[in-house]
């Protein structure tokens, strides 16, 4: 294990309480959003053909996850790095992903469907897969290695269950109910509210790294390669998962940026919880993981889709 990460553990990164209830503001900001462009037929698209949603499910809710415990055992980093890479891997697909399937020329129908059933499914499996993944690395530690190096994971899973629901789910009833019982007004608000969730986005992102630029500067380069490697495993599953299926070209990109584009936000506002991680744990390298995640994924995402744009959309 490389005891020069070890340094990470005792950063915290500078959030005020007015930011933390700024960052959680904006991501059900984000959610109210993507909830207005949930209509039931896409529910219904995915129950007359579920292969490709079926697929790009299963390969956020359990592939990627899996895959990202066996990475964090191959890799060897500290505990708290490993466990923000699962965290991360336990969250949802980002926000962004609809646009940057649009612009890869993906199946943005399919796109839109499988956001409305991660966000909807990772109310339960957010907590589930985090619970579930990060007990039993925590249990491979203990078992092969001293056992004063790390120590039992003990997370409050209902005050997961409950900060996922009130981020995630309340937001996403309510533009659920909004669209259906007021569908010419979701009309007019639906564009106005998509483009300032992703300016807020920017903001949050940019507000972000501005508060903590010194921590970034001096110690990204640390969880650089981490970060790199676990994106690109994301990336990789989706597509080649969705490939071994049969899946159609467009479809494959679709689930590979799904796949690839996680919802850090949300993995940052469960580490900012002090019902779920108290301060004293000391978990600055799942903040550091989670940070940078949100930075480096619109980059990957954004450059791929830039590459797929130029390429013909084969059968």
């Amino acid at each position: 294990m490389n005891s020069s990460l070890e340094v990470l553990d005792h950063i915290r990164l500078n959030f005020s309480p007015s930011g933390l209830v700024f960052l959680n503001v904006v991501l059900a900001f984000i959610m109210f959003g993507v909830a207005l462009d949930i209509k039931p037929a896409h529910f219904q698209a995915i129950l007359k053909n579920p292969k490709s949603a079926v697929a790009g499910f299963v390969s956020q809710a359990f592939l990627l996850p899996a895959l990202t415990f066996l990475l964090v055992l191959l890799l060897n980093p500290t505990p708290t790095i490993a466990l923000g890479m699962i965290l991360v891997a336990a969250c949802p697909g980002g926000n962004v992903s609809n646009f940057i399937s649009s612009m890869a020329r993906g199946n943005v129908a399919l796109s839109v469907s499988l956001t409305a059933v991660s966000t909807t499914g990772a109310i339960f499996f957010t907590p589930f897969n985090f619970a579930f993944w990060g007990n039993m690395y925590i249990n491979f530690l203990s078992a092969h290695h001293a056992t004063d190096l790390v120590r039992p994971l003990e997370i409050d899973k209902y005050q997961m269950f409950q900060t996922v629901f009130i981020l995630l789910g309340i937001p996403v009833i309510a533009g659920l109910l909004i669209s259906k019982k007021f569908p010419k007004l979701t009309e007019k608000i639906k564009k106005p509210i998509s483009r300032g969730s992703l300016l807020f986005f920017i903001l949050m992102v940019v507000g972000m790294l501005s508060a903590n630029f010194d921590n970034f500067t001096s110690y990204v380069h640390l969880v650089f390669i981490f970060v790199l490697l676990h994106n690109l495993l994301a990336l990789s599953a989706g597509y080649f998962f969705s490939k071994l299926n049969g899946l159609p070209f467009a479809d494959r990109r679709t689930i590979a940026i799904e796949t690839g584009i996680q919802n850090s936000g949300l993995a940052l506002a469960l580490m900012f919880n002090p019902k779920i991680f108290p301060p004293e744990m000391e978990l600055g390298g799942m903040t550091i993981i989670a940070a940078w995640w949100g930075v480096w994924h619109i980059i990957s995402g954004l450059t791929l889709a830039f590459f797929w744009s130029r390429k013909p959309v084969l059968a």
